[in-house]
């Protein structure tokens, strides 16, 4: 069955989808919980079960849902634990002190007026009605009242009752017995959902599957996802049954016939779409319902966008470009994502059997190439995107940029080109073409005239009119092209059809795919093609017939790589179901007119320990300012105007080596930054991070410091 995401990627220049050697490893399932003694063993697949059925109540954006224990939006005020001890210890002296008084009779009789009150006379002596055991009782239950009436007193002075729950109660608490399973109808092992449409027997078939151990995290969400397909009206309710019966948890196949990744090194949580990245830490800085909850990011979370700073060793790659990646390649095994991974060669960026389609620009090993057209017919889109990918970086912010003219040349270019060809030019043929050179512009400007191509003509006289002038950008598009007419990049952006170039058109399909830049030696032109998938990414999921599907780019070191125009396709992003990561060293990488736009065009924002404090300027500035309340206290000293006064104070200050002072407290609320430049330049511990996120429901949670080493 070709379920509801997961048509293959074919068609779209990536035949064949590569797949891995041998079969992937069964990856470890969730850890079983504790068994009780004297219980029978758990049966095969109860992991899985209990995973499914691990509670994951709705949270914050950012929070990590599975097993989550929400907490109050405020902190209750917590008495410090020596303060709580001493007011304890004082007020259990106290009472005995008064007891003691008491007892001893140095504050008088009047404690017993009371019982003299409601007693009658006959009952005080030796021969009372009682007889003296009973008078002893009544006495002795008389001072037992007082005792429990103090004790409770002072009790409450002490705060008796926290101490006990703060330092008692923990050693004598029970473990927390096991949540009982779930009634039938709520059980999300059974596939209710199906049952209530009619799939009684699919419904049992992936139960049993289920519970026998033979499903994994990834079947559940692929299966979901093609359930959703038979909702939406895209397959029968018959065919996915078929299929369901005929294959159980291996049912909807993605393409590769993968059903996991070879390997994991994050948490994932397909029921909610989450990858964990760290902890948020206990700090007062950070909001008191997020303080040591998980911290995850989602699809709801990437469809905004994340831009991530820090040096190098900072942990960008490891700590969030390959935790996100890995989640996409999860999700588009699932069928519910498509993804491509940019970065350098050696970068950390996963395993090759990992994704479907691995393009290593510049090694001659590589299985497939890189469309330089992004997999379009049309010559003005094609010079739109060649255009930013060559000279984006030189385009003026404002209208009427280098940008614009560049794609008006290399329209008058390719379109005649493609008339003639019945494709675009090669990287050399295009070198030429700019250049100038005679003999390739001369059999170009003959074959239109043979096939009567008016208007096509038109526009490659108008390219010969312009070229040479002074402001005419053809020269510097040649320069440009001229790093991609390199030797090692030979058999590499062939349009003549002789080798398999992927083209970003498959993002209709659920594909996972890895460039690997040639870093090394090529930087600029490293930086080119970054440019240029960037562009293609924003031009393809634009224009998807299926937006179900999550289309994620995930680019490591966009230095270079943000322009006026990459901001734009940014920022349309949402709208398409689709998200950008990005990743700098610096701020400094980008031009300074769209360090603010670039950041007020991400949702997701994070610094990265080993930031500049200019760098942690521009992050305070998108962050802003919070009202907090500010407490000013004030020492002022005493002036006695008394012989006895002054002589004590005289005395004080031989003691304690300082004057008597009188503390004032002065509290007003004032409007601070959230967190200021020095703190994210010098604040911020190794491994940590500040981040702050907006889903694309438009809610926002604030910045989050999170260690992201747990």
């Amino acid at each position: 069955m070709n379920s509801d995401g997961t048509q293959d990627a074919r068609g779209t220049h990536t035949n064949p989808v590569p797949r891995p050697a041998g079969p992937p490893d069964v990856p470890a399932m969730p850890p079983r919980p504790p068994q009780a003694p004297g219980a029978p063993p758990m049966p095969d697949g109860s992991a899985f079960v209990n995973w499914l059925r691990a509670p994951r109540p709705d949270a914050a954006p950012g929070v990590w849902r599975f097993g989550h224990r929400p907490r109050p939006a405020e902190a209750p005020e917590e008495i410090p634990t020596r303060q709580l001890l001493s007011g304890a210890l004082i007020a259990f002296l106290v009472g005995w002190l008064i007891w003691s008084l008491l007892q001893n009779g140095y504050l008088g009789g009047w404690w017993w007026v009371p019982l003299n009150l409601i007693t009658p006379d006959s009952w005080r002596g030796a021969d009372s009605e009682l007889g003296e055991t009973g008078t002893f009782l009544v006495y002795r239950g008389y001072e037992l009242l007082v005792a429990l009436a103090i004790m409770v007193g002072v009790a409450r002075l002490g705060r008796w009752s926290e101490v006990w729950r703060r330092f008692v109660a923990p050693r004598f608490r029970r473990p927390e017995p096991q949540e009982a399973p779930p009634a039938p109808q709520d059980d999300p092992a059974q596939w209710n959902q199906l049952r209530a449409a009619g799939a009684v027997d699919a419904a049992e078939r992936l139960a049993a599957e289920a519970s026998s151990g033979l499903m994994r995290d990834v079947d559940h969400a692929r299966i979901l996802r093609a359930w959703q397909g038979v909702l939406s009206g895209r397959h029968s309710l018959a065919t996915f049954s078929s299929a369901v019966l005929q294959d159980g948890a291996a049912a909807c196949l993605h393409p590769s016939g993968e059903r996991d990744l070879p390997a994991r090194l994050a948490r994932h949580d397909l029921v909610t779409g989450q990858v964990r990245l760290g902890t948020t830490v206990e700090d007062a800085r950070n909001p008191y319902a997020y303080r040591g909850a998980g911290l995850a990011l989602g699809p709801e979370l990437l469809g905004t966008s994340l831009v991530a700073v820090g040096p190098v060793g900072s942990g960008k790659t490891g700590s969030v470009v390959w935790p996100v990646a890995e989640s996409l390649c999860l999700h588009a095994l699932a069928g519910r994502a498509s993804v491509v991974v940019v970065g350098a060669a050696g970068a950390g960026l996963g395993p090759a059997d990992a994704y479907d389609v691995v393009v290593r620009i510049g090694n001659p090993e590589s299985v497939h190439d890189l469309d330089l057209y992004g997999g379009t017919t049309d010559p003005d889109e094609a010079a739109a995107i060649l255009a930013e990918a060559l000279v984006g970086d030189l385009a003026d912010p404002h209208p009427g940029g280098d940008s614009r003219r560049s794609t008006t040349v290399l329209a008058q270019l390719l379109g005649p080109f493609r008339a003639v060809h019945g494709r675009f030019p090669s990287v050399p043929e295009l070198r030429q073409l700019l250049d100038g050179a005679p003999g390739p512009r001369d059999a170009l400007r003959k074959a239109l005239q043979e096939a009567g191509e008016e208007s096509l003509l038109r526009e490659l006289d108008a390219r010969e009119r312009q070229s040479g002038h002074p402001g005419d950008v053809g020269a510097v598009l040649a320069d440009r092209v001229a790093l991609l007419d390199r030797p090692a990049f030979s058999g590499f952006f062939d349009t003549s059809g002789q080798s398999r170039p992927f083209s970003l058109k498959a993002l209709d399909h659920p594909v996972r795919v890895r460039i690997d830049l040639p870093e090394r030696g090529h930087a600029d032109a490293s930086r080119i093609l970054a440019r240029l998938v960037l562009a293609q990414f924003t031009a393809s999921v634009a224009v998807r017939e299926d937006r179900s599907l999550f289309a994620c780019l995930v680019l490591d070191d966009a230095t270079g790589v943000v322009t006026p125009e990459a901001v734009r396709g940014i920022q349309r992003l949402r709208s398409a179901h689709a998200g950008a990561v990005l990743t700098l060293r610096t701020l400094d990488d980008v031009p300074r007119p769209l360090r603010g736009p670039l950041l007020g065009a991400t949702g997701c924002r994070m610094a990265l320990s080993g930031l500049t404090p200019w760098d942690g300027q521009d992050f305070a500035e998108v962050w802003g300012k919070e009202w907090t309340e500010a407490r000013d206290v004030t020492d002022r000293q005493i002036i006695a105007e008394t012989p006895a006064g002054k002589a004590l104070y005289v005395l004080r200050r031989v003691i304690t080596g300082n004057a008597p002072t009188a503390r004032a407290v002065t509290v007003r609320q004032v409007e601070r930054e959230r967190w200021s430049a020095s703190e994210l330049a010098h604040g911020v511990p190794p491994g940590h991070a500040v981040l702050s996120l907006t889903n694309v429901q438009g809610e926002h949670a604030p910045p989050l410091l999170v260690d992201l080493r747990s």
